[in-house]
C-alpha cells in the first residue's frame, strides 16, 4: 500500500504517540483522538471509532504505564493494556489492515543472565507486566497482521519519565541514591518513532519482514544508576548544579511492583527481518538532550 496513509494513533499525549506525530505527520494523514473520543477502557467506544474512521493502519501507542499504581487498580490496567489491544486487533483484522502495538520488557521476570529474545518464555512479575502480556496474547488470538514491538525504559522531553525526573532531582538535591542492579537500555521515544516509520516504509514498499513480535530498544546497556550518571554529566557540562550519586541495590528501594533485574532485549531479529537497527543509547540520549530548550 503506497502513498499517503490514513493512520489512527491512540494515546494522544503519550511520549511515543507524540514522537510518532512528529515523525509521521508530514507523510501521512494522522488521526489522534483524545480520551473524549477514544476511551480505551470502553471496548464499544474503540470499535465505534475504528469503524467510523476506517483507517489504513492502526498504531496503538496508548498504555496504562503507571507501574506501581497498576498494582492497586488491576482492572483498569487490564482494560487498557489487555482488552483494548485485542479490540484494536480484531477491528484491524476486519478491515484487512495491520496493527502496530508497543509492549514492554516487563513481560519477563529478569532472571535470565543474557538478553531476552522473542523466543524466551514470558513470566511477568507485576500487574503491569501481566496486563501487557495479556495484550500481546489478545492480539495474537485476533489473528490479523500485526507487529508487537517490545521496548524498555522509554524517555523523552515530554511527559513523566526518568530523564525529566532525574534532571529535576539532580538539581534540587545534594545527594541521590539510584538503583544500580537493574540492567536495560534507556530508549528515546523518538528512536521508537523513527524505527516505526522505517517499518511502515518497508511495508508500503512491499518489502515487509515477517509479522509478529519483535524487540525494539536502543543499543547497549546500562543501569538506572548509569543512566542517572549520564544525565548528570550533561548537567555538569552545562555548568548546572548536580547532586552526588550513590549506587544502591533494588532491595534498598522497595516499590509496590517488583522490577525485572535484567531488562536487556535482543533486537537482532528486527534487524534481520526488517532491516531496522536502533542507535546506541548514549548517542540517542545526547541527541534528545541537545533538543531541549
Amino acid at each position: 500500500m503506497s502513498g499517503r496513509l490514513k493512520i489512527l494513533i491512540s494515546g494522544q499525549h503519550g511520549q511515543v504517540s507524540q514522537a510518532l506525530q512528529q515523525y509521521l505527520g508530514n507523510q501521512h494523514e494522522l488521526i489522534v483522538p483524545g480520551r473524549g473520543l477514544l476511551d480505551l477502557s470502553n471496548p464499544d467506544a474503540i470499535r465505534q471509532q475504528v469503524r467510523s474512521l476506517r483507517p489504513q493502519l492502526i498504531i496503538n501507542a496508548a498504555a496504562h504505564t503507571a507501574v506501581d499504581q497498576a498494582e492497586s487498580e488491576p482492572e483498569l490496567a487490564f482494560a487498557i493494556n489487555a482488552s483494548a489491544p485485542g479490540v484494536f486487533a480484531e477491528e484491524a483484522r476486519e478491515l484487512g489492515i495491520p496493527l502496530i502495538h508497543y509492549s514492554t520488557d516487563y513481560v519477563f521476570d529478569g532472571s535470565k543472565q543474557a538478553p531476552y529474545t522473542e523466543d524466551d518464555e514470558p513470566n511477568p512479575l507485576s500487574v503491569y507486566g501481566q496486563s501487557k502480556l495479556a495484550g500481546e496474547q489478545a492480539i495474537g488470538t485476533a489473528g490479523g497482521e500485526h507487529l508487537i514491538l517490545r521496548t524498555s525504559w522509554v524517555y523523552s522531553n515530554t511527559g513523566k519519565n526518568f530523564l525529566l525526573t532525574m534532571q529535576r532531582l539532580l538539581q534540587e538535591k545534594p545527594h541521590l541514591r539510584v538503583v544500580a542492579d537493574q540492567i536495560g537500555a534507556p530508549t528515546w521515544a523518538s528512536t521508537i518513532a523513527a524505527s516505526t516509520a522505517a517499518l511502515i516504509e518497508r511495508w508500503q514498499a512491499g518489502q515487509p519482514g515477517a509479522w509478529g513480535t519483535y524487540h525494539l530498544t536502543a543499543g547497549g546497556e546500562t543501569s538506572w544508576f548509569g543512566f542517572a550518571q549520564a544525565i548528570g554529566e550533561h548537567l555538569l557540562a552545562q555548568g548546572k548544579a548536580c547532586a552526588t550519586l550513590e549506587a544502591i541495590p533494588s532491595s534498598a528501594y522497595p516499590t509496590p511492583a517488583p522490577r525485572p533485574l535484567n531488562s536487556r532485549l535482543d533486537c537482532s531479529r528486527l534487524a534481520r527481518e526488517w532491516g531496522v537497527v536502533q542507535p546506541q543509547w548514549r548517542s540517542a540520549l545526547h541527541e534528545c538532550l541537545a533538543g531541549q530548550a
